[in-house]
């Protein structure tokens, strides 16, 4: 029995979109608490080439809301802001929920088969069936830049541990 592509997608993201919430308002008491300047967590980068924090939350989001929207058949709906705040950064993972809860199962019932095209960071298109784009390029994707996101305030001295990454399941 195949899992509905709704399952597959939709709490997944909501899961940990919520761990994402909770690892901003921890990274966000973690600067607070030790006097720290914001801009030393949310411009955090592992290495010069990657994204810092800030930008890792917001793919992430990104990622959410265009996976599902594509899925869905509908229109990628844009970011809530461009801001690099730790409030910004709430809102746009709110923001990414809130579009998610718009989203009802029925609208998934044939995206196994639907062709989803993307142009990523490159003029080449890459041709997908709904399945593959889920389950080979936006899961992936979205965890990637969930995981950077723990990995940066964890290596930036926060107290997290894998339950903090796994969120509420």
């Amino acid at each position: 029995m195949a899992i509905p592509m709704y399952t597959a997608s939709v709490p997944v993201f909501r899961q940990m979109l919520g761990s994402l919430a909770d690892l901003v308002a921890k990274a966000e008491a973690h600067a607070t608490e030790r006097k720290l300047d914001p801009a030393a967590l949310l411009q955090a980068r592992l290495y010069p080439d990657m994204f810092p924090f800030a930008k890792q939350v917001q793919v992430a989001c990104e990622f959410a809301r265009s996976v599902c929207a594509r899925l869905a058949g509908l229109e990628v709906p844009a970011a809530a802001g461009e801001g690099q705040g730790f409030a910004d950064l709430r809102a746009e993972v709110a923001h990414a929920l809130a579009f998610l809860d718009t989203l009802p199962e029925s609208a998934f019932d044939t995206s196994d088969d639907r062709e989803i095209v993307t142009r990523p960071g490159t003029p080449k298109e890459k041709r997908f069936s709904g399945r593959a784009y889920l389950l080979s390029y936006g899961l992936p994707q979205f965890f990637f830049h969930v995981s950077m996101s723990y990995a940066l305030l964890r290596h930036n001295g926060l107290e997290i541990g894998k339950r903090d990454y796994m969120g509420q399941y």
